[in-house]
């Protein structure tokens, strides 16, 4: 769905943009005019981590006047594989002033404001206060959720991404859309899972490469509102499978969205391992790796690693109940997220505790 530019142009280029950005003013879609929205432009960016890298620096060469970058850490040499904004000279140096740095070494009208604090639900609204455009990097749920909170009162488009292992997301979080319906982050997760389910990159591991893909994708969503040019990915999420090379979209139908014409959308729940006996000829769906579940899965279920999942979510059929389980949890929930958009009438139920849970109960070992 297209939608009008977000931002109204500046009055007039500062000297030397239109040489510098000459190659993206000469595509017709963006133009003189469109350049000057980009100048207008003010994005707020949280993170300068793996997506928050390239994000800012498509936004810096894109020629984004006013650029915030939220972030209290500084560098570490283990974020040099994948926060390519950074260099080993940069190791021990905030974040935040580096990547300025950077920012301003390619687009040098381009105005940037530092935030080195830690952003959080008290203070969200504040910060975000005032910007066009909030781009999330971040890598909490709890940041994730106080910037989501805050950009639906306030109204600003979210462009939001997350990256893991080889898997990676794109959507816009959009509570108050000048056209179409509203899809908010606690519309498709009403409730973030607990941190320790949740496996970071440190514990799981990230390709660096894909966080480069993501974050010009996400970089390329700001552009396209701002100007507003193409179809932006609102009320869909965009899947990358790194290990496939495939890309999917999924429409996102939010679980407060009760009924249609003629269906209501079945809510997912939890049930437990004692549980699976009485649920007949269920649809057992084991979402962790083939190496996983050859090595003990639950009798009768099929295998389907998340990743394969996400990349073609059709490839489960839902005319049945899908009890969805991996290991200890977290997949399982992203599973059934992914299912819900592609299904949103089916019944899918979540095994509480998961693999390990039912393992305990007969008394085996599972995967490790």
């Amino acid at each position: 769905m297209a939608f009008p530019p977000l931002v109204a142009p500046a009055p007039a280029l500062p000297d030397g943009e239109r040489e510098r950005a000459a190659r993206q003013i000469r595509l017709p879609e963006i133009g003189e005019d469109g350049q000057r929205r980009l100048f207008a432009a003010r994005v707020c960016v949280i993170g300068a981590g793996g997506l928050g890298s390239p994000v800012l620096l498509y936004l810096a060469s894109a020629g984004i006047g006013t650029i915030c970058i939220v972030d209290d850490d500084v560098v570490d040499t283990s974020n040099l594989q994948r926060q390519v904004i950074f260099g080993v000279d940069d190791v021990g140096r905030p974040k935040g002033h580096v990547a300025a740095e950077r920012i301003r070494s390619l687009s040098p009208h381009t105005t940037v404001i530092r935030a080195h604090e830690r952003l959080t639900a008290e203070n969200a609204g504040r910060m975000l206060a005032g910007y066009d455009i909030v781009i999330d990097g971040s890598d909490t749920f709890d940041t994730r959720y106080a910037v989501a909170d805050a950009c639906d009162a306030l109204g600003v488009p979210l462009v939001w991404g997350s990256v893991l292992r080889f898997d990676a997301q794109a959507t816009v979080f959009w509570s108050r859309p000048p056209t179409g319906t509203p899809v908010r982050l606690r519309d498709v997760f009403p409730t973030a899972p607990p941190p320790e389910d949740v496996p970071s990159c440190a514990d799981a591991g990230v390709l660096g490469a894909l966080c480069g893909q993501l974050g010009a994708i996400l970089a390329a969503e700001a552009v396209k509102l701002v100007c507003g040019i193409g179809d932006p990915v609102v009320g869909r999420m965009l899947v990358i499978d790194a290990l496939s090379a495939r890309t999917r979209e999924v429409r996102l139908v939010p679980a407060s969205r009760a009924s249609d014409a003629h269906h209501e959308t079945v809510t997912i729940r939890s049930i437990r391992p004692d549980e699976l006996e009485d649920l007949g000829d269920a649809l057992l769906l084991d979402v962790r790796e083939e190496h996983e579940f050859l090595a003990g899965s639950i009798p009768g279920a099929r295998s389907l690693p998340l990743g394969r999942l996400r990349a073609d979510p059709t490839a489960v059929e839902a005319d049945r109940r899908i009890v969805v389980f991996c290991q200890t949890g977290p997949r399982a929930r992203a599973a059934a997220s992914v299912l819900r958009a592609a299904h949103p009438h089916a019944e899918i139920l979540l095994l509480d505790g998961s693999y390990a849970a039912w393992s305990r109960t007969r008394d085996t070992t599972g995967a490790a």
